[in-house]
């Protein structure tokens, strides 16, 4: 039988093409894979801000997407349980903590509530739409605009399992929380691949969230002590010591994110002042939306329009809840409530952060009470967006 010889140059061409064929073949298959291999099929969003800045108002409008796994400020349990501690050196545990809630694993709370038996063990949790709706609680629809007190009613009674299993069936998890002085500490999170997080860090003027802090003084007590390192005693501020703090972290916070940042904050930090969004809600969420890859529909469209056009300011028993108000007229009201001599105070501590996050010192009561002096700046045309930035220089 004749044997065919063929020369070594012709099969180092041959294996040449097929290798090269297979790596083309291989390119192509990769570029069609699912997104859900390359990066985390949810997109995670931390609310970033502090205490009486409209955050809960921001939340509820996350909340009550039907997209959206919502939860309101987790870490306070790590708070209550050490709250000899310092903000500082809880950081730590109120990363992992978020970043654990993040992942729908809520195995994490077992250190701060070993009892909890009920959805109710959970910190405002009624706040969750997702948490009074299938499969959480079987009393209202996922497209359905729910109320605190409603859902309070009828489903705080469900196991504290119905917390991890309604997690896991949202593509978007989102968490407020107030208690992150520094974004560097959140850079771990930014960075896990486990995770596809984005940042909305709210703002507010600085006098306004004192007149606001006001009408809840015992209820940041102790908060005021964790900011402040007291070790356990509560403290009412009225020196102004942790609003100093606060715009002191609001400031490095906005810097670290705009000033030379990490390239892996790319497309992942929001700013976002409280007076914008109420003097043009739909604009400024469908912006927060579109940022978080959500899409607004006409039932949020008109709830939103109904919470943000009611009689007034709101009253001091409803400092902790989202009910129907003149959304302008709140956040102005501070101009004639507060004395000018608190509001010159309030200047001293947070004049940094008031002329950086874009809003008018007044040198006067006149200039105070005078309403048609705008006080928010409008937004600079040289303010950060990443398509000038550079990571090169």
């Amino acid at each position: 039988m004749a044997r065919i010889r063929i020369p070594s140059t012709i099969v180092i061409i041959f294996v040449t093409v097929q290798t090269g064929f297979l790596l083309f073949m291989y390119a192509r298959y990769s570029s069609f894979m699912p997104q859900s291999e390359e990066k985390p099929s949810q997109v995670h969003i931390l609310i970033l801000s502090s205490w009486r800045s409209g955050s809960s108002f921001v939340g509820q409008l996350f909340s009550q997407h039907p997209s959206v796994f919502y939860l309101m400020e987790p870490a306070w349990h790590v708070w209550v349980t050490m709250y000899q501690s310092s903000a500082k050196v809880l950081h730590m545990a109120v990363r992992d903590l978020v970043r654990s809630v993040f992942l729908c694993d809520m195995s994490v709370f077992d250190a701060y509530m070993p009892w909890k038996r009920n959805l109710s063990d959970l910190f405002q949790w009624a706040a969750s739409r997702a948490l009074c709706s299938a499969p959480a609680c079987d009393s209202f629809q996922r497209t359905d605009i729910t109320s605190e007190l409603a859902c309070k009613t009828l489903c705080g009674r469900y196991p504290f399992s119905k917390v991890e299993e309604a997690c896991k069936t949202y593509s978007h998890v989102v968490i407020k929380e107030v208690r992150f002085f520094d974004l560097k500490v959140l850079y771990p999170l930014l960075t896990d691949p486990s995770l596809n997080l984005k940042i909305i860090h709210l703002v507010r003027d600085p006098r306004a969230v004192v007149k606001s802090r006001e009408q809840s003084v015992k209820a940041l007590a102790r908060d005021n002590g964790i900011v402040l390192s007291t070790n356990g005693t509560k403290v009412e501020d009225s020196k102004y010591k942790v609003m100093q703090e606060v715009c002191r972290s609001h400031i490095q916070i906005y810097e670290t994110a705009t000033l030379k940042p990490p390239n892996f904050l790319k497309d992942r930090y929001l700013m976002v002042r409280f007076e914008d969004l109420v003097r043009d809600p739909l604009s400024e969420i469908s912006e927060m939306y579109k940022f978080a890859d959500l899409s607004l529909t006409p039932r949020l469209k008109s709830w939103i329009y109904n919470i943000t056009h009611g009689q007034g300011p709101g009253k001091k028993k409803e400092a902790f809840k989202i009910t129907s108000r003149d959304a302008v007229s709140v956040s102005q009201a501070w101009r004639n409530v507060l004395s000018f001599q608190k509001v010159k105070k309030i200047q001293e501590v947070c004049k940094g952060a008031i002329n950086i996050l874009g809003y008018q010192l007044v040198d006067s009561e006149k200039e105070q009470r005078d309403l048609t002096l705008d006080l928010v700046l409008p937004r600079r045309q040289n303010q950060f967006s990443w398509s000038s930035f550079n990571p090169k220089h």
